[in-house]
């Protein structure tokens, strides 16, 4: 299937779907006092859909290639803090964990999507 814009892209929408379910955690008060986590993360996020976006518009799959892997590197960062999250003890408690499970196994799928 041949896509003429990156909005079509699942793994675009799924990305923009990740950020959307991060910001909407970090934007709760557990986050008064750990903003430098909540910016840190927040921007990989973006970074994952910004840069499936910019190495499709850039027009060849040189520019695509490296584009999506370092799409999968912030794919991978977002994992690394989340799991961090579970350790921190701010951010243990159950309703947090479900959270915190949840967006791993969509950026996991995410890393999937870019590595095939």
């Amino acid at each position: 299937m041949t896509y003429e814009r990156f909005e079509d892209l699942p793994v675009w929408r799924a990305s923009i779907q990740l950020g959307v379910q991060l910001f909407a955690l970090t934007s709760r008060a557990d986050f008064a006092g750990h903003s430098g986590l909540r910016d840190q993360i927040e921007r990989a996020a973006v970074s994952i859909s910004n840069n499936i976006a910019e190495g499709f518009e850039r027009g060849t799959t040189q520019g695509l290639l490296t584009f999506l892997y370092i799409a999968r590197g912030s794919a991978g960062e977002v994992r690394s803090m989340l799991c961090l999250m579970c350790e921190l003890p701010g951010f243990s408690a159950n309703n947090f964990k479900s959270e915190i499970s949840n967006l791993k196994l969509l950026a996991e799928n995410i890393s999937r999507q870019l590595r095939a």
